[in-house]
């Protein structure tokens, strides 16, 4: 059910009070209106059941914008996260969302896979604590070196720690320094098995990276600024669990996505919820990528990208005369 106009204010109240933890006097300060206003829409919330992870979520999938993202791409559910005044701190404020949209698609038992990345982590920083019942979470990709903050294990072991399940490491390196060696370490029957047992997961959680000297394969010293380079210029669009994609959300043909330890394309494919959050404005592109491939059903995004997607699906769809 659509949330009606006049209850946005009571989700409003009720996501920064109850999400973000703010006081009575200053969730008034955010939305412009009187402390005595706030504690009646929270009162609201309560007496109406507004109060829990799926309707606050609600206010952010229930938008135009959403819709139409999900019509033009045809994915199965898309959240838009709005840069208005009341917004505690636009960076913080998509992994929030993203955080309780990913608790509001686990179910007990499944299997999750999660990439690595600064906004996969930072969602994890912010997950609500939840007790769910059997559920198991893998690494989709090898790893990096120590220095990295935001390690593929660290993702992947704090939100198990957050969901109170099981997590399984992939105790490989990310990037390996031949073929050779990388398809050997493949053919090892734990890794391998690893790999494998991808497709047999139910959800999915990554981001997808940039192809410049700022993606996290350069910074973690997987690839130099000049490797990144020469890739974009043979075809490279994004990173998906550290690998390659072309503009057709292809694996890139080349010797880098050889010597990589990681879930192949096909697998990430086959999992029915593929989620895919994305928060900087820098990647346009990537994301584009990643929807032509495929390899994302679930979408969370700040209202600015949701636009720019719109538009450029628009501009593809013009006649050349035009």
């Amino acid at each position: 059910m659509a949330i009606r106009a006049s209850e946005q204010i009571i989700h409003k109240a009720a996501w920064l009070y109850y999400t973000h933890g703010l006081r009575q006097d200053e969730v008034a300060r955010q939305l412009n209106i009187s402390r005595a206003s706030v504690a009646m829409y929270l009162k609201k919330a309560r007496d109406t059941g507004i109060v829990n992870i799926s309707t606050s979520t609600q206010l952010f999938t229930d938008d135009v914008l959403a819709r139409q993202l999900e019509d033009v791409f045809g994915l199965s559910a898309v959240w838009v996260v709005p840069q208005e005044r009341h917004a505690i701190d636009p960076a913080a404020e998509v992994p929030a969302v993203a955080a309780s949209v990913f608790i509001e698609l686990v179910n007990r038992g499944d299997r999750i896979g999660v990439a690595w990345g600064r906004t996969v982590y930072t969602m994890a920083d912010v997950m609500s604590f939840a007790d769910l019942q059997d559920v198991t979470v893998v690494q989709l990709c090898g790893n990096l070196g120590a220095p990295y903050s935001y390690r593929p294990d660290q993702c992947t072991m704090e939100i198990a720690r957050r969901l109170n399940a099981k997590g399984l490491n992939f105790y490989a390196p990310l990037v390996l320094s031949s073929e050779p060696l990388a398809q050997g370490l493949r053919n090892e029957p734990v890794i391998r098995e690893q790999l494998a047992s991808v497709a047999d997961c139910d959800l999915a959680l990554f981001s997808v990276g940039t192809v410049d000297e700022d993606s996290h394969v350069v910074k973690c010293g997987a690839l130099s600024p000049d490797d990144m380079h020469a890739l974009r210029d043979n075809g490279a669009a994004g990173v998906i669990a550290g690998q390659m994609i072309d503009a057709k959300g292809e694996l890139l043909d080349c010797d880098y996505n050889r010597r990589v330890i990681s879930a192949d394309l096909g697998s990430i494919r086959s999992i029915p919820k593929r989620m895919m959050v994305v928060q900087e404005d820098s990647k346009l592109d990537p994301l584009l990528a990643a929807l032509a491939g495929g390899l994302c059903s679930h979408l969370v995004v700040t209202a600015p990208m949701a636009k720019r997607l719109l538009e450029h699906r628009k501009s593809d769809l013009r006649p050349l005369s035009q």
